[in-house]
């Protein structure tokens, strides 16, 4: 049959479907018919029109098919009420011991605020600040010791609890990812705080006072601040202790696990800040029967469900819990470096390779680099003294202008800057040492011969993005980002390219050209990630006011921060030095493990110039022409 008589004869057919396809009340049996007649259809047109249209049209319409008669209804109800009837519970029961001992360590720390209160009357100045232990005071002087909480409007403060509450919560689960280390910095400072609260109110002999008014709300609140711990400390035992997985499986696996019961936290979050802001505000109108029951409601709604029901469960689905995760199988990956990248190619395998990398770029980035990095700050904290002494709006913009020396105060700084230029040359050849050697175990003497031979042109290569970002005020930011991708490669070519020096180095200005628009979107798009990843140490509203020395909104670094501050008080005047030393050990860090993937992703735009100039890659295939074999595998097949 011609292929104009075939579409001829079933062309009404086919209409049909689309019709009933694109309606809403589509009917199930119809579709089933059409579903036999067109992939019978397709069928004929794969053996007569295999190079047709009208084949390509037909594998779309039984596709479309098949997705209809197998469509289901809805089950998003009955699936909501699964999770927390079942799913929810068995995680909550497999991570028992670290809820147990997030528990523990919680009252442990809450015992030790309150015994140093006991010891020192002073100490929760240290750790709530002067003006809230006077504003207490005062509030307890005229009669009303919680009167913090009826200082907004309700509906304020509902929104500002609520978000504040769920910050710290879930703030208090992602930190754990460093090997639970901030997890326990965070329920640490929590719980000296709470048991400094509630000793101070008991010297003031109002003990039953607050703690009727507290935890009205507290009970919710502190108990999911809690278990955000234990699940963060679930999310960071995935990383310490693999067992069979990989660190990565691992980590992936308990992250699940813990973000599963950190969902379970949401409801109680927004309860706690009703609470706070509804009941609490108005405790002193309630009577103490009516506060007792609240109070013993909410905990015993937390206990039966993080405690009572997992265990129920898990003794009634016994197979449940030991269902162990299935991972999909990890090939794995041997990275193409001839080949044509596009822009989303190149970010997400600029990913893949960070962590195919990471082991070997990292030795080198905390063994050579992170070293002299702590050298350069001592001599910059000597130098920007009185700067050291007070803390800065955008902290982390001032912090790495004076550990960078690109504020030019004085003659140091310009040798400090110098210094820089070479640190960060050596991270980028380190980051280009790996990825050339990929294969290879790692080799300090490897990289140190790579290093003698790439260093010069590497420094060259980057120096007027060194000359960009060091020189442009802060303020110029944003149109630098414009000009950066005009050089952006400069930097990769002459680190992998065998050419003698002028020749790379024109190259590289003619692949940054050619790549101008590719590496806009590239270093925008890593920017915004990297934007986000970094708010848990560097919040976009963590900014210092110039009245209270307050940051607006604070990160995790800043609650480390007041923590070191309130310590280093005790035993020094210069107590913000040691807070602004920390902010800036982990602004380093931060930047040891960010600067990587954009020189990844550098690396392979250079690639892709490369093969698009001198298709290196193609050539390659060329020689492999005639030596696979139809009847046997060879090694060949699996380049």
């Amino acid at each position: 049959m011609k292929e104009t008589d075939f579409i001829e004869q079933n062309k009404k057919k086919w209409n049909r479907f689309e019709q009933l396809y694109e309606s809403k009340s589509n009917d199930p049996e119809e579709l089933s018919e059409l579903y036999m007649d067109i992939t019978d259809d397709l069928s004929y047109s794969q053996t007569f029109y295999s190079k047709r249209t009208v084949r390509v049209y037909l594998n779309q319409l039984a596709q479309k098919v098949y997705t209809g008669v197998h469509k289901q209804k809805g089950e998003s109800l009955k699936k909501f009420i699964t999770v927390w009837k079942t799913s929810l519970p068995i995680e909550i029961y497999r991570a028992r011991k670290n809820l147990l001992f997030a528990l523990i360590a919680f009252v442990l720390y809450a015992v030790i605020g309150a015994v140093t209160t006991a010891v020192d009357p002073e100490f929760p100045r240290m750790v709530m600040g002067d003006g809230y232990v006077d504003m207490t005071l005062e509030n307890i002087k005229n009669g009303n010791p919680l009167a913090v909480y009826e200082s907004e409007s309700q509906i304020n403060m509902f929104v500002q609890i609520t978000s504040n509450n769920m910050k710290v919560a879930f703030m208090t689960f992602f930190v754990g990812f460093f090997f639970t280390f901030g997890t326990h910095i965070l329920l640490f400072y929590n719980g000296i705080m709470l048991g400094a609260f509630q000793y101070f109110f008991h010297v003031k002999g109002l003990l039953i006072t607050s703690f009727l008014g507290i935890w009205i709300h507290g009970a919710f609140e502190i108990s999911a601040i809690v278990l955000a711990g234990g699940a963060g400390i679930t999310a960071g035992n995935g990383l310490l202790f693999p067992k069979s997985y990989t660190r990565l499986q691992s980590l992936q696996i308990a992250t699940k696990r813990g973000l599963k019961i950190m969902l379970s936290l949401v409801p109680f979050i927004i309860i706690a800040g009703f609470l706070e802001s509804f009941v609490t505000a108005n405790y002193q109108e309630l009577p103490n029967w009516s506060k007792w029951m609240l109070i013993l409601l909410s905990f015993g709604i937390i206990l039966f469900y993080y405690l009572f029901y997992p265990i129920y469960v898990a003794r009634k689905h016994p197979d449940l819990l030991s269902k162990e995760e299935v991972l999909g199988i990890q090939k794995r990956e041997k990275f193409s470096y001839t080949k044509i990248r596009g822009i989303g190619e190149n970010i997400s395998d600029s990913f893949r390779l960070y962590k195919a990398t990471f082991t070997k770029f990292s030795k080198i980035n905390l063994l050579i680099v992170f070293p002299v990095i702590l050298v350069i700050i001592y001599f910059q904290f000597d130098n920007h003294y009185q700067k050291q002494q007070m803390e800065h709006w955008y902290d982390w913009a001032t912090q790495l202008e004076l550990m960078m020396g690109f504020g030019f105060k004085n003659s140091q700084d310009f040798v400090i800057l110098m210094l820089w230029t070479i640190v960060l040359t050596v991270l980028f050849s380190g980051v280009v040492w790996s990825v050339k050697s990929a294969e290879e175990s790692f080799n300090f003497k490897s990289f140190f011969i790579f290093l003698k031979n790439k260093f010069f042109s590497i420094w060259i290569g980057n120096t007027l993005i060194f000359v960009t970002l060091f020189l442009l005020p802060w303020y110029f930011i944003l149109p630098a980002l414009f000009i950066v991708p005009f050089f952006m490669v400069n930097g990769a070519t002459m680190g992998l390219d065998p050419s003698a020096f002028f020749v790379k180095l024109k190259k590289g200005f003619k692949f940054s050209k050619q790549h101008y628009g590719n590496s806009l979107v590239i270093l925008l798009v890593l920017l915004g990630i990297t934007v986000l990843l970094v708010q848990p140490f560097a919040f976009v509203f963590s900014m210092h006011d110039g009245y209270t020395d307050k940051p607006m909104m604070r990160d995790f670094l800043d609650i480390l921060a007041d923590f070191v501050k309130r310590i280093a008080q005790i035993y020094t005047d210069d107590y913000i030095i040691w807070a602004n030393m920390l902010r800036q050990i982990v602004y380093v860090l931060l930047l040891l493990f960010i600067l990587p993937v954009f020189v990844i992703s550098t690396l392979l735009s250079c690639l892709s110039e490369l093969e698009k100039t001198e298709a290196r890659g193609l050539w390659k295939e060329l020689e492999k022409f005639g030596e696979r074999s139809r009847n046997q595998e060879k090694e060949i097949d699996f380049d």
